[in-house]
């Protein structure tokens, strides 16, 4: 049974830092993202999305489309994560130019769609003969899902059908063949499993329930699937090992899985689809293993960024505490499924410490990932950059200085935006009478129960957060780990709760104004040493921001050598930097180079101040030398 469950994305209207952003994303994100879509995007590599329907719509009718399939194997899946992005900042603020361009790009795939309900343009245009045979490789599963998701959001925004008629008609395809007809085969790249629940919910069509049910509960049964897959066909997308079970999370059944391996955003998707599943069928073995699998990340795996995902080979999770910070991958996909993972285990089980990653992944990696601007994007997410080094040498080739306009590989970019434009639905949960609030996001939030909540806060700034509640009932406000003081007041009056498994509980009798104050300490943080790479180091945090040291603000950051017995110093608001932060300044001190590659001589230390901004503002000034993670003197 499920012990909270997410509120409508239409039940939230932001305010603050939180609109601020979704502001970015609908006026910059989403119409750029629809240029790059129609090849229309100045500077950007061509995307090709739109053609490949269009071509494939030609297919289907017989035309002679050549060789008319252009991009990554998974390309159609960039035009569903801008459909969903699109369909929430509808929902959130009508856009009648928009929701024109969506219904044109919905058109467009509907031609795409063969009778049977089948819908994908790489196989359509290449080879209708080689549908469903590269489960390992092909991705057909992984673009259904986004379709889902898509088709799920607009019909939620709009009540418009076209597009849920057409996922549930492909959703149907899929379970005749491996339901109906008790095809073997499971997703090489998980996705569908979560989408598909989405669906169940929506429809209240048990297909759909058990057609998730089925491609999680086999994964791992037959962990040599793909082998024999790749035995029966003469044809490869990339050449991938098919006997690679650990990379695509299927080298046990999943309720025996223990440790986080391979791909960490597959990792993660699948994890989020086990988690919704153990939720709706109330499986407590199920969620015990997605609860062995958070802790292994979590305490184990995680950037104190909440990055995951460390080596560039595979985009993978490697072994316990193997994080460094210079050679990061952390792709900001992962972090975007680890909030996705994070909400649903908050479904079976109220612990805080599934919002205090939410937050940490949302307000550093995930938000890094785009541009002040909104026109550039981060994939790879470092904690370190060594101008001559990053983006250069062969071994971080991967770590740029600076965003790229876009990618072949657009996984993020639109992933970012349906994120930022849907937050509320992880902000804000609800469950019988009781309305949560696991993020302090400013804005209005209604409940079934006809409770409504009006938050104002400046956070992650301010640490002030004031909650306006009208209605009856109670509401449950996460206290997040890192406060290690906080105050709260009822209607003026200063109160004592004790949380409650990370929450304060109060019972609310028509109104309310609830003030609670977090402590806004700046912290310096140790790692364990267990991460060899960052012994004798410290990264700066205040609330949920991780801050980082820019070259632009201190010269040679290699240089510093950080006090931390001295307290930092918290700037004021500069709403004119970065826009909008709090810069923080920590007693330090210089290190004089040396003049040649190694040296004797003793090390000169000069007293100086060391300036932070946070992490997720950085590279908006230039290419810099940037570090989390700074010596300490």
């Amino acid at each position: 049974m499920k012990t909270q469950r997410q509120i409508p994305v239409t039940s939230y209207k932001a305010s603050g830092f939180i609109e601020k952003y979704q502001d970015i994303v609908h006026r910059e994100v989403i119409p750029y993202q629809h240029n790059v879509l129609f090849d229309l995007a100045e500077g950007a590599e061509k995307s090709h999305v739109a053609a490949n329907f269009i071509n494939a719509a030609k297919a289907l009718k017989g035309e002679d489309v050549g060789d008319g399939f252009y991009g990554m194997v998974f390309q159609d899946s960039d035009a569903y994560k801008w459909l969903e992005a699109a369909a929430y900042a509808i929902a959130d603020n009508p856009d009648k130019k928009l929701e024109q361009n969506v219904d044109e790009l919905i058109d467009i795939i509907a031609e795409a769609q063969d009778k049977d309900g089948y819908l994908n343009t790489y196989f359509t245009i290449k080879d209708t003969e080689k549908r469903w045979t590269n489960l390992l490789e092909g991705h057909e599963l992984y673009c259904a899902g986004h379709l889902i998701e898509a088709a799920c959001a607009y019909y939620e925004a709009t009540n418009k059908r076209k597009l849920l008629d057409i996922a549930v008609k492909n959703a149907e395809c899929i379970y005749e063949r491996f339901v109906a007809q008790n095809t073997e085969g499971i997703p090489g790249h998980p996705e569908i499993e979560l989408a598909l629940l989405r669906l169940y919910r929506l429809t209240e069509n048990k297909h759909f329930l058990e057609l998730s049910e089925r491609f999680i509960n086999e994964r791992g049964k037959a962990p040599d699937f793909w082998a024999r897959e790749a035995a029966k066909r003469d044809w490869s997308v990339w050449n991938s090992d098919p006997w690679s079970n650990d990379y695509r999370q299927s080298a046990k059944p999943v309720r025996e899985q223990t440790e986080a391996t391979g791909h960490a955003v597959r990792a993660v998707y699948l994890y989020t689809g086990m988690a919704d599943l153990a939720a709706e069928t109330d499986d407590k073995e199920l969620f015990a293993a997605c609860r062995r699998l958070w802790e292994n990340i979590v305490h184990k795996k995680m950037y104190i960024t909440g990055g995951i995902g460390s080596t560039v080979q595979g985009e993978a999770f490697t072994v316990d505490h193997d994080l460094p910070p210079d050679t990061a991958y952390a792709e900001t996909c992962a972090s975007v499924g680890l909030i996705f993972f994070a909400e649903k285990m908050l479904e079976n089980e109220i612990n805080g410490e599934y919002g205090d990653i939410m937050e940490l992944a949302f307000y550093n990696t995930v938000l890094a990932g785009m541009q002040l601007d909104g026109k550039r994007f981060f994939y790879v997410n470092p904690l370190e950059i060594d101008l001559g080094i990053s983006g250069k040498a062969c071994t971080h080739s991967h770590v740029l200085p600076s965003r790229p306009q876009w990618y072949a590989c657009a996984c993020c970019p639109p992933n970012v935006a349906r994120l930022i434009r849907s937050i509320g639905k992880y902000a804000y949960g609800e469950n019988g009478d009781t309305a949560f609030c696991h993020l302090f996001t400013s804005g209005k939030a209604s409940f079934s129960n006809g409770m409504s909540i009006e938050c104002t806060t400046n956070y992650p700034y301010d640490m002030a957060v004031k909650y306006a509640v009208c209605g009856s009932g109670k509401i449950a406000i996460r206290i997040p780990k890192w406060s290690k003081n906080f105050t709260l007041q009822i209607n003026g009056e200063k109160v004592l709760r004790t949380p409650e498994n990370g929450y304060i509980f109060i019972d609310v009798d028509k109104n309310a104004e609830i003030t609670l104050t977090l402590d806004g300490t700046p912290r310096f943080m140790k790692a364990s040493n267990k991460v060899p790479r960052l012994t004798g180091m410290t990264a700066l945090m205040r609330g949920p921001l991780v801050y980082c040291f820019e070259g632009v603000d201190n010269g040679d950051v290699r240089a510093l050598r950080i006090d931390r017995s001295q307290t930092p110093t918290i700037g004021e608001f500069d709403p004119q930097l970065l826009g909008g932060t709090v810069k923080i300044t920590a007693k330090a001190f210089r290190a004089e180079d040396c003049d040649d590659l190694y040296s004797d001589a003793a090390e000169e230390l000069t007293p100086c101040e060391a300036v932070a901004i946070p992490y997720y503002a950085w590279g908006n000034r230039g290419e810099n030398d940037m570090r989390v993670w700074v010596n300490v003197v």
